[in-house]
């Protein structure tokens, strides 16, 4: 039907195969850049729970964005919050709202991330966008249904 014979057409997948593959393989760039990622977050959550602005200042793009998603059931920012220092000093005050919470660095949509946990139950669900050194964007999931499966097993 193509034209090619069937030795062919095996040749042409067998390579197709290979050039899936290799782009497929992470290269020392993508686990550097994943490194770093994971870098940012951690130095992101160790600044958050020491209400260091400049140091959350300085980890946040000026430009950056963070939404929260409460769902109408638990509080969260009702509009996006905009720009770097703004970002910093709503999680600084957050701080003080829940002292007694407990940070942990997980995987979240695979990508390095924040999952913060109160009495044993998840509370909230972070996830960040890095653009080279500095977080561009924050989502956090606050809203319950959303949190269920964080809280099974």
């Amino acid at each position: 039907m193509v034209g090619r014979s069937p030795a062919a057409c095996r040749q042409l997948a067998s390579s197709a195969r290979r050039r899936i593959h290799a782009s497929e393989a992470p290269t020392s760039a993508t686990a550097a850049s994943a490194a770093r990622r994971a870098d940012v977050v951690r130095d992101f959550k160790e600044a958050w729970r020491a209400k260091d602005v400049d140091a959350l200042i300085r980890l946040l793009d000026p430009d950056a964005t963070a939404v929260g998603d409460g769902g109408g059931l638990v509080s969260a920012a009702p509009h996006p919050v905009e720009g770097g220092e703004p970002i910093a000093r709503y999680f600084v005050g957050l701080v003080d709202l829940a002292p007694d919470v407990t940070v942990l660095e997980r995987t979240v949509n695979g990508l390095p991330g924040l999952v913060v946990r109160q009495d044993d139950a998840t509370v909230a669900v972070l996830a960040f966008e890095v653009a080279g050194d500095r977080i561009s964007h924050v989502w956090a999931v606050r809203n319950p249904e959303k949190l269920r499966p964080w809280n099974t097993g």
